[in-house]
């Protein structure tokens, strides 16, 4: 075969250099909606352009490329250009160019078309044929118009066909590429004078490799609209038969040609293509990606076709495919497939097993329930792609693993031809039982962990389908099997918590089945478990009111439009696993019958539970009996316990019937969840721990303060009695135990409901109310109608209305009152289409010259709420108005604006509006609404239900906001006015525990809304203020102000959970569980305090407590956090604040029930909006899930981003002029460094790291220790750098109210840069980047808006806490003495065998002189009689006074970028984490578990194991300069290693002769490390610290 490649060098000076036919991975999607060729034409796109590399090299002589990284993307940035780039150039002046040329094409194409005639000179044919290729290269279809395709095809063709020219052929072939691609008509003529057919003669031939490279081209361009010809030219083969001769790039072309034909392959059921199939499976085994989804994407169409056919089912198993399929899907594949591809193969399985009894017999006999079962134990149920977000459950890979093991078992036959099927299938069953009895070990377990953890119903519905296929099929002792290795009593009963009928039947059929085969093993359990109780109850007459009716439509709506219904019905359940995916099949009646539940469960009932009936009542077992008895006790004894005289007798009964409780929860026989559940236990409890008021009731706040101390002391014993571990395990705690009991109690009551969106794309549609505006959301349809019975206000003039559906009642009431009013009604046909907001009054910054502005109303006048901008928008507008001026931050008065007040609906603040259209509210007197003003912009659901932790009733009663003036019902109820009137109607449509999906049906019905006027009502007076009273001490006021504790104080929860809810009983106690856990140092140590004070102890030192973590995970409930996971997927529900209200009311009041990464999307929505958080969502489901696809590219809008120039020298400048521009603004900000090349992501991270080390430095006054007269610094030293670093971390230094300046630092530039942290935290927070910054706990407690006290002083300055509680307890030990009347003498008492006189303490605050705490003659020296007085000045200078207006000037930077409020979900580590990222040690696994190892090297490269045995060795502070190095941080992000974004990829560098003497380099901006290969381990050791260590500092381009 010759290589054309030195004649088409000769041609050089002839053919345009840029004049290549496509690209080389070019091709467009088919006319199909399914996902794959949505796939391909993603992953097809035109081949990009080459990318420059920014690197880090520490060597000064310029390093080769590695091969492949020209491809590399730049989405991550590092040379990207603003403006359009060249190609964007290119074809505008293109498009300007056409016009004028078009009049002369005409001319033009007569005279090439002469010039190619047979009887033409060889020279001036390809003179033409080269003119013609420049020609079409340049036009588009539209400037083609005179162009003869018809007179071209043939004399084309037979052009393509001589054989004695090459460089005709060539020429000719390649003219065909170009009018294929400009012209896609021109193909229809092609075809009609066989191109195919020379095409592939050529292929076939192969005599010339560029010729045949052409060939591949224009077959690419050919098979997008003719691929039926393709096929029946034999196209397939043609391709195929010589792809090992041709390179990677051009392979993928032959390969999306097949792709292409096999989208319509011959309905004669041809065997044709049926030869390619071991050429294919032979391919899938390449390494390159592309290549192989190209190969995937074949096979699924070829199985798809044959999928009728058993017998072609069957050859292609005996090909190979099953095997080479399974093979890709494990978890330990070379190759990763995208997310769709990956789904396609395990669906293409499916259909082979639904089919084929040969592809069950291998897939068994390749152990496929062992890899599924890896593959969902890896996978996240909850974060598969969910079926209602893209319209199509198919997609879905949950779905696909699901079908797969149904397949695997038989079941009925649907037809004639399946009974073979089924028959054979349970031949194999029966022949080798071992694969059941496997199949139940590996499958089993792991569905019903997936049902468990509150899986829609699909999935739900999914998973019993096949337990049921299993207990059918299985003997008595695999049954046996399944019950030691699985509670499927306990896993039937919460199944019976669901409402859908398919789910029951199931549920119900594997109940009969077990119970027929082992009634006397699963009776007692189903007993014990609650089954039994569960199964009576769906017989009461009750019960069947809440079952689902079966139906194959939407839960929601019911319009009686039917055509609309028809679109709205979704497969039903009945038919969703059917291999059968045609569209009839949607269509089918649901085969159960209205009674078939009852029915059943009648039946089980008779047949299996007739002796239990018996009993007084159905499910009372011993144990539940004894756990009553118990719990009656401690009710009964907690309403007398409060009397003094009896108090320790009382208190030692309760203490001992605890103990009996817990002794059953831990008793040798476990303890069902239906038993804990119908004790009683969590109310007694609860009943307990509030002292008997939960059960009463009361919630008056004025008798607080008469058992505070009380109810205080019963915690602390509580809490000892929980944490007490013998063992000094925390598994072995009580609390550990009560906890687990509670979140199966919790899991197996809620029924918090899913409400996902099913619509097509979305479309512009205009909203009348409120604002009379377009928008691309769907609208609810409105008729607002007249109450009968209302006098007092006029009829709504319109007809139905449109409404925004994010819009809030008050919002409809602005739109609504003015047009039905007595004294609106008149104009109000004339104003029908028009709003008249009325005056708003918003909160500003007072400046000092401000004046009273007149005319306000005038100003709104005309002006419309523009409620439907987007929230993100809105929430920028808002915190605009949140910062300090720098005049008050200098004067030491830091002034923050204050969003409205909170009862002031968000959709009424215009946000165009000027200062001049507001009216100014002075801030101090809305002092109490400061640290509450964010929330306003937090929600993106726009609910307000979302309540202030721990100050429901405690805060003052605020003066702003109107009444309302009207109220709203939909079908005889009352609308709630905290939810959007989308809440508000799902909250009163959706039914328990169900999927519920909004579709078409749900926007088309009209929703009569019902208003009438509201009355009057008179304003509360004040209960009290939020200090609750001046006379408290300051204990009680710390504790007031503790979430946990103030819900003890009020018994109840600050939501809107009712408390006729199931649940609420157990979040009140989870609640009180997670806050005694938090705060367990705190209550232990109060403990031990007392115990000294009553004299109990006598030594200090035994005031220690050792406390065990209860890890914060036990708090989490898997299966609400799934709930919520399935929620935020689902984008029409975030963007228009449809998502169900338990949401944002569980995450405010007990945030610790949802786990952290859900926590952290949740944030990301609320703070940011849908859209800002897209790069945040991508990036961790790329990383969490090994079948994701490896684009770096994003699916939906790009973020805006804008680049910053840097001075490395003035960094803090820098920032804080990044920051007035930016802080207010939701923009990604790109960091390039003056003087220096490159940009993105590597700079910016680098510059985050510096900026948090320049506010480590010595000399700002900003952090304790930072003063030169220090003297208790024990844990702070000062490196040479001049650096601040502490072992406890950073807490703000204490300045004097009256000090202006101290050793040189004035207090106003301090302000300054606490403002500017603020700022910087925040925007780090924002864009995703990780801090270099050791923050105190404490302090991070403050940026969460907790109060502080003399315990949080232990965590920044362990001496300094410790000894200010050891005096604490001197004076308690006083103070209880002389409650006792004691003798002993004051002056006696002793610290550690010193006077307090003796110790010549001072009244000024240790370690700065200069701050002295108070003045007088009684306060000179501390002593005994003022100790406690020096105690609480001490902790107040440290934590709250002394450190206010630094913390006040932090939030006031911070809420500039976005509300610090939407931080409250976090603990302090939680949100150290969030910020600093890791920063632990690596193991083995994880460093090749996460890293990439490319182009050149492996896992096994000596290099590479090398390189990985030097990181492990490395320290810490070599770790970090790695770590800056390779990614710009010394951090990693959130997640470890595992969350790089990019990942981290290690390559050879290719060097010269003497690798030793190069050095590594980087790609900081991919975290892409290029690692020459060293001679040992030693040699790479040194160059590698030396590059990592002098390297730093600048930006290069390789």
């Amino acid at each position: 075969m010759e290589n054309r490649g030195r004649k088409r060098a000769e041609l050089a000076d002839q053919l345009r250099a840029d004049k290549r036919a496509c690209s080389s991975s070019e091709f467009r999607p088919g006319s199909s909606g399914s996902c794959i060729q949505a796939h391909m034409a993603s992953t097809n796109s035109a081949s990009e352009a080459l990318e420059c590399e920014m690197e880090t090299s520490s060597s000064a002589s310029v390093s080769g490329r590695s091969e492949g990284e020209a491809d590399r993307d730049s989405g991550y940035g590092s040379c990207d250009s603003d403006g359009l780039d060249d190609s964007e150039h290119r074809h505008r002046s293109f498009r300007e160019y056409q016009p004028r040329r078009s009049s002369g094409d005409h001319a033009k194409f007569k005279r090439i078309l002469s010039s190619l005639e047979d009887d033409a000179e060889p020279g001036g044919q390809l003179a033409a044929l080269t003119e013609l290729c420049d020609v079409l290269s340049f036009c588009t279809e539209d400037s083609l118009s005179c162009f003869s395709s018809d007179a071209f095809a043939p004399v084309l063709v037979k052009l393509a066909r001589h054989d004695h020219n090459p460089d005709i052929m060539l020429l000719a072939i390649r003219a065909i590429t170009y009018l294929s691609d400009v012209l896609p008509r021109s193909s229809g003529f092609l075809i009609r004078h066989e191109a195919v057919p020379a095409l592939c003669s050529r292929l076939m031939a192969i005599e010339y490799l560029d010729v045949a490279e052409q060939c591949l081209q224009a077959l690419e361009k050919i098979s997008r609209d003719h691929p039926l010809a393709c096929s029946q030219a034999g196209a397939i083969m043609a391709v195929l038969n010589y792809i090992d001769f041709f390179s990677t790039s051009i392979q993928r072309v032959s390969l999306s040609i097949v792709a292409n034909i096999c989208k319509k392959l011959p309905s004669d059921c041809s065997t044709s293509f049926m030869e390619a199939v071991p050429i294919l499976c032979n391919l899938i085994q390449y390494e390159d990606r592309k290549l192989v989804e190209h190969v995937a994407i074949c096979l699924m169409r070829i199985v798809e076709r044959v999928s009728r056919s058993p017998e072609m089912l069957s050859d292609l198993c005996k090909h190979g495919v099953i095997h080479q399929v399974t093979n890709l899907i494990a978890l330990n594949s070379r190759t990763t497939l995208s997310q769709p591809i990956y789904t396609g193969l395990i669906g293409m399985l499916a259909r082979l097993a639904s089919g084929s009894v040969v592809a069950v017999r291998i897939l068994f006999e390749l152990n496929i329930c062992t890899t599924l079962k890896h593959i969902l134990s890896s996978y996240d149920i909850a974060h598969g792609m969910p079926y209602p977000v893209t319209g199509d459950v198919h997609s879905n890979q949950v779905h696909e693993l699901l079908k797969l093991i149904n397949e695997l078992l038989p079941s009925s036959a649907r037809s004639s031809e399946d009974v073979q099927l089924v028959s054979d299938k349970k031949k194999i069953l029966m022949d080798q039982p071992e694969l059941l009895r496997q199949f139940g070990i590996d499958i089993l377990p792991i569905l019903i962990q997936v049902v468990n953890s509150g899986a829609n119903l699909y999935v739900c519905y999914g998973c019993l389908s096949i337990i049921n296929k299993f207990v059918y099929f299985s003997r008595s002792d695999m049954l046996l099997d399944l019950a030691k290795n699985t509670n499927i009593s306990s896993f039937l009963a919460g199944v019976f918590t669901r409402k859908d009928h398919h789910v029951l039947i199931s549920a119900l059929r594997i109940a009969e089945t077990v119970l027929l085969k082992l009634p006397d093993v699963f009776l007692s359990s189903f007993v014990k478990e609650g089954v039994v109780y569960a199964i009576d109850a769906l017989l009461t007459p009750g019960s069947s009111l809440q079952l689902m009716v079966p139906s194959c439509g939407t839960l929601i709506s019911s319009g009686s439009d039917q055509r609309l219904a028809a679109k709205d019905v979704l497969r039903c359940l009945c038919f969703a696993f059917d291999s059968d995916c045609s569209s009839s099949s949607e269509m089918r009646d649901c085969k159960l019958e209205n009674d078939s539940v009852h029915s059943l469960a009648m039946h089980i009932k008779t047949t299996y539970f007739l002796t239990e009936s018996k009993n007084s009542e159905i499910g009372l077992t011993e144990t539940l009996q004894k756990l009553r008895t118990f719990c009656a006790l401690l009710t009964e004894n907690v309403g007398i316990s409060m009397g003094l005289d009896i108090y320790a007798q009382q208190e030692e009964n309760l203490y001992r019937i605890l103990q009996q409780i817990m002794a059953e929860l831990n008793g040798s026989e476990p303890m069902s969840t239906f038993e804990f559940i119908e004790s009683g236990i969590v109310k007694s409890l609860v009943n307990y721990l509030s002292n008997g008021w939960y059960l009463e009731g009361k919630t008056d706040p004025h008798d607080f303060s008469s058992y505070f101390h009380f109810l205080l002391k019963r915690l602390e014993m509580f809490a000892r009695f929980c944490l007490t571990s013998a063992g000094g395990d925390w598994e072995d705690t009580h609390l550990a135990v009560l906890i687990r009991k509670m979140q199966c109690a919790f899991s197996s009551v809620e029924n918090f409901p899913v409400i996902l969106s099913h619509i097509s794309k979305p479309r512009n549609s205009y909203a009348t109310v409120p604002s009379g505006r377009c928008t691309t959301h769907p609208c609810l349809k409105v008729h607002f109608i007249r109450a009968e019975d209302e006098s007092s206000l006029c009829n709504y003039p319109g007809d139905v209305l449109t409404v925004e559906p994010f819009s809030s009642l008050d919002a409809i009431e602005g739109f609504l009152w003015p047009k039905v009013s007595s004294s609106g009604g008149e104009n109000a046909s004339s104003t029908s289409q028009s709003s008249t907001p009325s005056k708003i009054d918003v909160p500003l910054p007072q400046p000092a010259d401000a004046r009273s502005h007149q005319g306000n109303a005038q100003s709104y006048a005309g002006k419309t709420d523009d409620l439907s901008s987007a929230l993100p928008g809105m929430q920028e507008d808002m915190a605009n108005l949140s910062h300090s001026s720098p005049e008050g931050e200098i004067a030491g008065d830091v002034v923050q604006a204050i969003p409205g007040d909170t009862s002031t609906s968000l959709h009424q603040v215009c946000p165009g509006s000027t200062a001049q259209d507001v009216q100014y509210v002075s801030v101090q007197d809305t002092s109490m609404r400061v640290q509450d003003s964010a929330n306003a912009t937090t929600s993106n659901f726009a609910s307000s239900g979302e309540r202030i932790e721990g100050r429901k009733h405690f805060t003052s009663c605020g003066s702003g906001g109107s009444s309302p003036k009207l109220i709203f019902y939909l079908q005889g109820r009352q609308l709630d006015r905290s939810l959007t009137l989308y809440q508000a109607i799902l909250q009163q449509q959706a039914k328990a525990e169900h999927d519920v999906i909004v579709g078409p049906r749900f926007w088309s019905e009209v929703y009569k809304v019902t208003y009438r006027k509201a009355a009057v009502k008179q304003p509360n007076p004040c209960i009290c203020d939020s200090k609750i009273s001046s006379t408290l001490d300051r204990l009680m006021t710390f504790w007031q102000d503790v979430p946990f504790f103030s819900s003890m104080m009020t018994s109840e929860l600050p939501c809107d959970l009712k408390k006729s809810n199931p649940c609420y009983d157990i979040l009140f106690l989870l609640k009180i569980l997670e806050g005694l856990s938090r705060f367990s140092f705190h209550l232990m140590s109060g403990e031990r305090i007392r115990a000294f004070a009553e004299g109990r102890i006598n030594n200090l030192d035994d005031l220690k407590v050792a406390v065990p973590a209860i890890p914060r995970t036990e708090f989490v409930n898997c299966k609400l956090t799934e709930k919520i996971e399935q929620q935020m997927r689902d984008p029409l529900a975030v963007s228009i604040g449809g998502m169900p209200s338990w949401c944002s009311h569980l995450m405010a009041v007990c945030p610790f029930l949802f786990g952290f990464e859900a926590r952290v999307k949740y944030f990301r929505l609320t703070a940011f909006g849908f859209s800002q958080d897209q790069s945040h969502l991508w990036a961790q489901s790329t990383n969490n899930n090994p079948n994701a696809p490896n684009d770096r590219r994003l699916n939906g809008p790009a973020l805006p981003r804008k680049k910053f120039q840097v001075c490395r020298s003035r960094i803090l400048d820098s920032a804080a002029q990044m920051m007035d521009q930016f802080a207010r603004h939701k923009t990604i900000i790109e960091v390039e460094y003056n003087e220096e090349v490159g940009t993105g992501l590597g700079p910016t991270m680098e510059f985050y790291t510096l900026v948090g080390q320049e506010f480590q430095k010595l000399g700002l006054g900003m952090w304790r220790e930072d003063y030169h007269s220090s003297t208790s610094g024990k844990s702070l030293y000062v490196e040479s750098s001049g650096f601040v670093v502490s072992s406890f971390g950073l807490f703000p230094r204490p300045w004097p109210a009256s000090s202006g300046t101290s050793d040189g630092i004035q207090f106003s530039e301090v302000i300054k840069k606490f403002v500017l942290l603020g700022q910087f935290v925040a925007k780090a927070l924002q864009d995703g980047r990780v801090l270099d910054l050791p923050l105190s706990k404490a302090f991070y407690k403050i940026i969460l808006e907790q109060d502080l006290n003399i315990y949080d002083i232990l965590s920044f300055d362990p001496e300094l806490g410790r000894t200010l509680l050891e005096f604490q307890a001197l004076v308690d030990r006083k103070q209880f003495l002389e409650c006792e009347n004691s003798t002993t003498m004051i002056s006696e008492f002793c610290f550690r065998n010193t006077r307090i006189e003796d110790l010549f303490l001072e009244f000024t605050l240790l370690g700065y002189p200069d701050y002295i705490l108070a003045s007088g003659l009684d306060h000179k020296m501390v002593n005994m009689n003022n100790l406690e007085e020096y105690i609480s000045l001490m902790v107040d200078a440290t934590v709250n006074s002394g450190i206010y207006k630094q913390v006040e000037a932090f939030k006031s930077g911070f809420n500039q970028v976005f509300p610090i409020k939407s931080l409250h979900v976090f603990t302090e580590e939680e949100l150290e984490r969030l910020l600093c990222g890791e920063q632990d040690a690596w193991a083995s696994n994880e460093l090749l578990d996460h890293i990439k190892f490319d182009h050149g090297y492996t896992s096994g490269s000596p290099p590479i194991m090398n390189l990985l045995e030097i990181i492990q060795e490395f320290e810490c502070n070599q770790r970090r300069a790695f770590l800056q190095f390779v990614t710009g941080a010394p951090r990693l992000p959130p997640g470890g290693l595992a969350a790089l974004n990019p990942k981290l990829t290690i390559v050879r560098k290719h060097c010269g002769e003497w690798a030793d003497g190069d050095l590594p380099s980087v790609m900081t901006c991919a975290n892409y490390l290029k690692l020459p290969p060293y001679s040992s381990k030693e040699r790479m050791r040194e160059r590698l610290l030396y590059a990592i260590t002098e390297g730093q500092g600048s930006f290069h381009l390789s």
